[in-house]
């Protein structure tokens, strides 16, 4: 069975792991020996199969170290989003219900707040150093024996929503099997879709506490990859970890795509890139002109998907049919898609909706969270995030926007995704985000915040350009009312806005959790 420790008795002294700026790298022994001693430290601490753990870690080497003795425990861990707040951890550190917890020193203020609140928490470990109230995570699992404990069985991720549209909701998706060493999930399907295998060498420039990059690293992993881990996104940085690697596979959103595009012309073109045969991307729909330059770059390696942490669906699009279909996210590889108004009537192709899939797969659960687990399915039984798009005459989704972010306007409906990724082309743009304001007349109006390239260029000639370009290209419907800039948008590391920081700077309150949609 696809398993580290499979690749680690064939070839020891192969490379799991290899950090993009240190160049550290870990050995498939190395990852086995070390992941062994981490379960045999949590079977001494009394953890056991069904327990659970935290984890708030930048991208390092010990990261995905950690994941792999939880998951050969039967143990179920929680990387945490290093941008959420001290109520927000702690919450999920109770939520969840976590025996322990591992912090780092890079991110020791942090841990220190933590420590403070998590009063239900255990035992506590450190990452590079310690603080006080931590032990040493390096020293403790130095003096456990390198060998598999004795009652092994098959770990799983519980992720929690990034929060950017209210309190986190964990997902929980039971392991597929009991055995430690079952085929992970994802590998006999998406895996072999998009040809991941031994030879693989996969980029990863995303925060590992993410779904994606997670998900993706451990299934490589299981299949005898290597995983090259940037510890923060840089963009010709990653250009010039695919030539120095030779890397394979590589996994993306749309601002990085957009980040490395604006660089300029003799830095892309400096790059031997061609090693690079499947170029993943997902999160959010693209800008179609930014993906239109993505292919015209790269060639056609790029394969775009829809889904989410809930696993209720799963979209595909390659670059081929995306070029004939541009602006989809693909159809349905997983469930059976369904587009369905207000009132939870299917609706025809090309009206917009809220997103549900159907199937016996579309079964999740939010972590003690029974009331939003149930919100999150019709009465039919079919599963939705919240998205909304519609699909075409040929089964191909088109996404909007989230339910949450949904601009009303005069009774019209109005979705931000389609004006921020038009913005977002424009030279003098770096980011931007578009949401709705209150408006005494019509309820809502559309409000533009850019970041621009320069910030010499935040003047009112700019923002009247920017509203001119914006009038030659957009109805007058969802023209911006206004346009502010601000010198760096609320960007978290994985590429997603967090929108709703901005909302409430501007409406001077927050936005409600009332909805099922986890981002």
């Amino acid at each position: 069975m696809p398993h580290p420790s499979v690749t680690a008795q064939t070839y020891p002294h192969k490379p799991a792991i290899i950090m993009g700026e240190s160049g550290e790298m870990v050995t498939y022994r190395q990852l086995d020996e070390r992941s062994n001693q981490g379960a045999q430290l949590f079977r001494s601490l009394g953890l056991k199969k069904g327990d659970h753990i935290g984890l708030m870690l930048e991208n390092n080497r010990q990261f995905l170290e950690i994941c792999w003795a939880a998951q050969r425990s039967g143990i179920v861990f929680t990387p945490i989003s290093t941008h959420l707040l001290k109520a927000e951890t702690a919450y999920i550190l109770e939520n969840c219900g976590a025996k322990l917890f591992i912090g780092s020193a890079a991110l020791a203020d942090r841990a220190e707040e933590i420590r403070e609140e998590a009063g239900s928490v255990a035992h506590f470990y450190m990452v590079g150093g310690i603080r006080s109230g931590y032990e040493s995570w390096e020293e403790a699992i130095d003096v456990q024996p390198d060998e598999p404990i004795a009652d092994q069985a098959c770990g799983t991720p519980m992720l929690y929503s990034s929060g950017t549209t209210g309190k986190p909701k964990g997902v929980y998706i039971p392991p597929p099997s009991d055995e430690f060493d079952a085929t992970h999930p994802l590998a006999g399907t998406l895996g072999l879709l998009f040809g991941f295998g031994e030879e693989t060498v996969y980029l990863s420039p995303a925060p590992l506490y993410h779904a994606a990059p997670l998900h993706y690293n451990m299934m490589n992993l299981a299949m005898g990859g290597t995983s090259v881990i940037m510890e923060k996104f840089d963009p010709e940085m990653a250009l010039r970890l695919i030539e120095e690697h030779r890397a394979t596979h590589s996994q993306w959103v749309p601002i990085m795509f957009i980040r490395m595009l604006k660089l300029p012309a003799e830095v892309r073109q400096r790059y031997d890139l061609s090693s690079m045969q499947c170029a993943l991307h997902s999160a959010a729909p693209c800008p179609v002109e930014t993906k239109e330059k993505m292919i015209e770059w790269w060639g056609p390696v790029i394969m775009e998907y829809y889904s989410a942490s809930e696993g209720i669906g799963f979209t595909i699009i390659d670059s081929a049919a995306w070029l004939t279909h541009k602006g989809s996210v693909g159809q349905s590889l997983l469930g059976e898609l369904h587009i369905l108004d207000e009132e939870g009537n299917e609706l025809p192709a090309g009206e917009v909706g809220t997103v549900y899939f159907s199937g016996e797969h579309a079964r999740f659960k939010y972590h003690n969270e029974p009331e939003k687990t149930a919100g999150a399915f019709n009465d039919k039984g079919w599963g939705t995030t919240g998205d909304v798009g519609y699909v075409d005459d040929e089964g191909y989704l088109y996404l909007t926007d989230r339910k949450h972010f949904t601009i009303i306007s005069g009774g019209v409906n109005i979705y931000p995704q389609e004006i921020e990724n038009l913005l977002i082309t424009h030279d003098k743009v770096a980011d931007v985000a578009v949401f709705g304001v209150p408006n005494e007349e019509f309820g809502e109006e559309v409000k533009a915040v850019v970041e621009p390239m320069n910030w010499a260029d935040a003047t009112d000639e700019v923002a009247i350009e920017l509203m001119e370009w914006l009038r030659e290209r957009l109805s007058h419907i969802k023209l911006p009312r206004s346009l502010d800039f601000h010198e760096k948008l609320p960007r978290m590391d994985n590429g997603k806005l967090y929108k709703r920081h901005l909302v409430e700077e501007y409406r001077g309150a927050a936005r409600s959790d009332e909805g099922p949609g986890p981002d």
